[in-house]
């Protein structure tokens, strides 16, 4: 989730109006997978819709001239924006599970490059996995509190194996929200946790093809 000057005023909100996102990102997922078959890390494109992209420009005092395009300086300056403050418990919206279900931890994201395309914030980083087994692995992709809201794109494998991605059942998420908002106070101020129930399932496979 990001977590910028440009957002943290709009998080103290009621849980009944948190609900639904205001930012929306595009992603696209890279899992890199050694010859043994072991996760070693992942690099994450996210793409900021427009709106949110005026903010931050307006927040940090880049694209001064408003021409969408920025300089080397600028660049330099928006460089992990998106990950200047790391929040105890955040996890940095991307979740990976062992087989098992066992989940493994990710390293922290190490940006290596941002700039505005089309009017829109674009943003790569990558993460370190300490060699995890690929076979039947999960991963997920969410703001837990859906402040953000993501949409997979695309996801890629570099090395032997193969990803598939189930979609999150569309009614998973409006059930959820009722039962929380049935059972939280109306006075109640805090970010109901909905996210899980609008995130793919990235599944990884490393079968051989004897």
């Amino acid at each position: 989730m990001i977590r910028t000057v440009a957002t943290a005023a709009l998080i103290l909100v009621p849980a009944s109006l948190t609900a639904h996102p205001h930012v929306f990102v595009d992603s696209e997922l890279t899992v890199e997978v050694d010859d043994a078959g072991r996760i070693t890390g992942t690099r994450m494109t996210w793409t900021y819709d427009e709106f949110f992209t005026l903010l931050i420009l307006e927040d940090m005092g880049l694209d001064a001239d408003a021409d969408g395009q920025l300089n080397e300086d600028e660049r330099a300056a928006l460089l992990n924006f998106d990950f200047e403050t790391w929040p105890e418990g955040f996890e940095g919206d991307l979740y990976l599970y062992a087989a098992d279900g066992t989940q493994m931890p990710l390293g922290h994201p190490d940006s290596i490059s941002a700039d505005v395309v089309d009017g829109k914030i674009v943003s790569t980083h990558t993460r370190t996995v300490d060699a995890a087994p690929a076979e039947g692995a999960t991963l997920r992709q969410y703001d837990p509190t859906y402040y953000v809201a993501y949409t997979l794109q695309t996801v890629a494998v570099d090395g032997p194996c193969t990803a598939s991605v189930d979609a999150p059942d569309p009614d998973a998420g409006e059930e959820a929200l009722a039962q929380a908002l049935e059972e939280a106070s109306e006075d109640q101020f805090e970010v109901l946790e909905l996210g899980i129930h609008y995130a793919d399932e990235i599944r990884l496979s490393c079968g051989s093809s004897s």
